[in-house]
């Protein structure tokens, strides 16, 4: 890729995070940097927790990690009372060798192990949330195992040394389900020697990193920046000689992170549905924890920017499923599992944040999305919010359209943040709470190029895909460069559209209409290019293709156009929901030669 190209990508991603990022690698290499000068410590040693002095009586509890984890949502494997292997990778069977090195010495995508988040993942405490709830509800057992397991977990992870101290987000996502287990078991105003001392530790290894997950303008800084402040309030509220200046920090940095990622319209940075709920789970934690503490309320900018980005999650999710488009990158992360319902169930966040940042509910009936509510010690809003509508959110280029039991979703390229997939002008379809066009979704950072491309990729959306190159070209695992911008945008209850130009002189203009029974999406294609490709991925059913007509006995799609098509094919792609897990899906494709206008109308009854 030519020099003007990473020229133009690093002037996106703004000088300031491209410095950040160098410097930290940098410090890294030479031994410089601050993170290299941590000491080695001795392990922090139970007690914990303390048993709750009453029992929590009428809350459901999550059976999650009892007998079973679930890791990504989807990967199951069974448990019993003895630790997990917290260095082994399971899908796999293999554990990461030399795991008593320091943590920058190991790799970051290590062939012999595997993806390394597959080993992150049961250090992410999930199981000391759903022992917190058990042990709240009068098991004394639960507790005795949740010690157990804790103890285990400081002794096979020493301080900076092995994996599980690679990642500041990592870290930080333990913080924050420490102080998480303190609430629920009634723990949070007299913490224990023990874990006062496992949270020092912990502060003490995102510190010096934070200038590198400020410039990844992702869920890292959020989350890190979120630890902070919980644990820094935690220790300071216990005479720790670092926890003012800890909070402190944290709250300068997570009010700087909101109002820079969050648009104005809720919008966030990562483009994603699953790291949108990351953002929110970790706002709600840190609200929760502001709450109980009475500290000062973060800025009126920082409250508005969170109302927003609840507001756009409540507009995305179908209330009847819980579960919404497959949008952006998705690395399985659910930071908030008070419930057991399912991975990609977004119904309890969405109810959470709704009722603490709009002081409405999301979902008027009952049901498991009040659990946080309860465990949390969130008062129930008095009033439930209005149905979500059509609605456009232009500051990260999404327009909704709703009409009677259908949702369409048309993605649009507003990128003032580096975009994770090439997705321009995807069109998402939902009817009856099923979701009948579809995005590939992700499947794993840890793969091959060509994977890579066909999740994450231009074939992996409802768009067209010209010359069968990407819509931007890939710079590396995380990076496109040319990054597109939209033109023509246009939206209204009952139908949007928008267009944009590549790199390479293609242009795609599309247009979506949505009726009570019917959806209608014309493409006009122009500019240079030999080849153009049309794909619709589909809900996997007995779909058969009739000339330009293909059904599966419910949902009909008719093509037609006003150039030669010189392919319709109904062939098979892959789809991830979880992370991890892929299966296949039936996708229509559509060939043209030439510029000129598709026109695809699919109905149902």
């Amino acid at each position: 890729m030519s020099f003007a190209v990473k020229a133009r990508t690093i002037a996106a991603l703004g000088l300031g995070n491209v410095a950040r990022v160098a410097a930290y690698r940098l410090g890294l290499k030479s031994g410089l940097g601050p993170v290299r000068r941590l000491k080695d410590a001795e392990p922090a040693t139970g007690p914990f927790f303390r048993p709750r002095s009453s029992s929590v009586q009428g809350l459901p509890v999550s059976h999650a990690w009892d007998t079973e984890a679930v890791y990504f949502g989807c990967h199951r494997f069974p448990v019993g009372d003895e630790p997990p292997n917290w260095l082994k990778n399971p899908i796999t069977g293999r554990r990461l060798e030399n795991a008593d090195r320091h943590w920058w010495q190991i790799a970051d995508f290590d062939p012999a192990v595997g993806d390394i988040k597959v080993i992150w993942e049961a250090s992410r405490f999930d199981w000391l949330l759903a022992g917190a709830q058990r042990a709240a509800a009068g098991d004394a057992e639960a507790l005795t195992r949740l010690e157990q397991w804790l103890d285990d977990w400081c002794r096979c992870n020493p301080p900076y040394r092995g994996p599980n101290w690679k990642c500041g987000q990592e870290t930080s996502i333990r913080v924050m389900h420490l102080a998480m287990a303190a609430l629920m078991l009634g723990n949070e105003s007299e913490p224990t020697a023990g874990l006062k001392r496992l949270l020092d530790i912990h502060l003490r290894r995102v510190e010096p990193t934070v200038g590198y997950a400020i410039g990844q303008d992702n869920n890292h800084g959020t989350s890190e920046a979120a630890a902070l402040f919980i644990g820094g309030s935690w220790l300071a509220a216990n005479g720790h000689p670092r926890g003012r200046h800890w909070e402190a920090l944290g709250r300068k940095l997570l009010e700087n992170r909101i109002g820079r990622l969050i648009e104005r319209d809720g919008s966030f940075s990562q483009y994603s549905l699953t790291y949108h709920r990351v953002l929110l789970d970790t706002v709600i934690m840190t609200e929760v924890w502001r709450r109980r503490f009475n500290l000062e309320p973060f800025s009126s900018r920082a409250q508005e920017r969170m109302a927003a980005a609840a507001r756009w999650l409540f507009t995305m999710i179908d209330p009847r499923s819980g579960d919404g488009p497959n949008l952006g990158a998705n690395d399985g992360a659910r930071l908030l599992p008070l419930t057991d319902t399912d991975y990609r169930d977004f119904r309890p966040t969405v109810q959470a944040a709704m009722t603490l940042f709009c002081s409405k509910r999301a979902y008027a009936e009952r049901g498991s999305w009040d659990a946080p509510l309860g465990w949390l010690g969130i008062a129930a809003a008095e009033t439930a919010s209005e149905p979500a509508g059509s609605a456009q959110f232009d500051d990260g280029g999404y327009a909704v359209l709703r009409k009677g039991t259908a949702m369409a979703l048309l993605r649009y390229p507003r990128f003032r943040f580096r975009p994770a997939q090439a997705d321009a002008l995807h069109v998402d379809l939902w009817v009856e709470g099923a979701n009948i066009l579809r995005d590939a979704g992700t499947f794993s950072y840890n793969t091959d190029a060509g994977t890579l491309d066909r999740f994450a990729g231009t074939a992996g959306h409802n768009t067209v895909q010209f010359d069968g190159r990407d819509q931007m070209p890939r710079l590396g695992r995380f990076l496109y460069g040319e990054w597109l911008n939209a033109h023509s945008v246009a939206f209204d209850a009952a139908q949007a559209s928008a267009g944009y130009t590549d790199w390479r002189g293609a242009t795609h203009n599309r247009a979506v209409q949505l009726e009570a029974n019917r959806l209608t999406v014309r493409d006009e294609l122009s500019g240079r290019f030999v080849r153009a490709v049309l794909r619709w991925r589909l809900q996997p059913g007995p779909w058969k293709l009739d000339g330009q007509t293909l059904s599966n006995g419910r949902n009909t799609i008719r093509i037609a156009a006003d150039v030669p098509i010189a392919r319709i094919d109904l062939t098979t792609g892959e789809e991830s929901l979880y992370y991890l897990e892929k299966h296949p899906v039936p996708v229509l494709e559509i060939e043209v030669n030439d510029p000129g206008t598709l026109t695809s109308e699919l109905s149902w009854p």
